[in-house]
């Protein structure tokens, strides 16, 4: 998918919305749909937001017709998050798309009223950026992907798949709050596992390939790379550091076994995605974010390359494969 396909370029749109601002008492005038996203294109979230322009252009949300939609990327960047997030804000949209924990931490102390639909957020009432599920409170709403309790999950698969792991590095960033949730239920699955863990907090390549090397530097050792903007970003390099220190792995999204990484356990992107239009569609028609509750997932999928168990020596057990969503051989 080609960015120019359905994005609004950044300059273009600053030109073409005061425009629609002076179109406001029309009750056909082109609404503004801002969207901030937290990783980069060339990765699954460039997938699933095709899937929400998609959807948004089927219930009459056409770019340029009916709207205008501006999308920016911020790279895992807090700093370029935090000036597209002031970016957007002073195009005045109708209603804000934002992709991520880091990214919905930048946008929300500026937003003031302007509704916001999250997506691919974890732990979005532990965070703080909701009051509760069914009642979001103010003026965000969205879809989350994982809770607390995932942390614990990911551990044990990892054990299933790798059960000569004796010690694991849960590989999180330290200033998201949903990861320390995280840590702290995988660091009780590993207790109750007989298996040590270690906290690897990074917010860089460079803190990235340390703390693999940490984890490297004895035999046993495992991954569980809790999903960020950081860890979508750097997801290439983080394969190829397993991959060379020969360490097991468990990520959050097919995309990485899919690439080379052991195993995944975590949501369909599309099925995150997609019905944040139908809430964007839904609060341009009038709704108020603070009466959407807050969805949670109701499908997770395990996918297994069988490739890299191999080059692992291991040998994934029948049941395992059994329960797999899908298994790259």
């Amino acid at each position: 998918m080609r960015r120019r396909e359905f994005v609004t370029v950044f300059g273009g749109a600053a030109a073409t919305w005061p425009f629609s601002a002076r179109a406001q008492k029309q009750p056909n005038r082109i609404r503004r749909i801002g969207v901030l996203m937290g990783t980069q294109e060339q990765t699954s979230d460039e997938a699933g937001l095709k899937i929400v322009i998609d959807r948004l252009e089927r219930l009459g949300w056409r770019q340029g017709l009916t709207a205008n939609i501006v999308i920016l990327w911020s790279n895992s960047d807090l700093a370029l998050m935090r000036k597209n997030a002031q970016a957007l804000m002073e195009l005045s949209p109708d209603v804000i798309l934002c992709h991520s924990n880091p990214a919905l931490a930048q946008l929300g102390p500026v937003s003031g009223n302007t509704p916001i639909v999250f997506v691919m957020v974890a732990d979005p009432v532990g965070s703080g950026f909701v009051t509760s599920s069914a009642h979001p409170g103010r003026n965000i709403t969205g879809f989350a992907n994982f809770e607390p309790s995932m942390g614990s999950k990911w551990v044990e698969i990892l054990k299933k798949i790798a059960p000569a792991i004796d010690h694991i590095g849960v590989i999180m960033h330290p200033e998201t709050t949903a990861h320390r949730a995280f840590w702290h239920e995988a660091e009780a699955a590993a207790q109750q596992l007989s298996t040590k863990s270690q906290a690897l907090p990074v917010q860089s390549a460079v803190e990235i390939e340390q703390a693999i090397a940490t984890i490297a530097s004895q035999s046993g050792g495992g991954l569980v790379v809790l999903p960020h903007t950081l860890t979508e970003v750097q997801r290439d390099l983080i394969i190829a550091l397993a991959a060379r220190y020969s360490l097991p792995s468990i990520h959050a999204f097919p995309i990485h076994p899919r690439n080379g990484a052991l195993v995944s356990y975590g949501v369909n992107v599309a099925d995150v995605f997609g019905p944040a239009a139908d809430y964007i569609h839904r609060i341009l028609n009038g709704e108020k974010p603070a009466d959407l509750p807050v969805q949670d997932p109701t499908k997770f999928e395990l996918t297994i390359n069988l490739k890299t168990a191999k080059a692992l020596a291991l040998t994934v057990l029948p049941s395992m494969l059994a329960l797999a969503d899908e298994v790259i051989e």
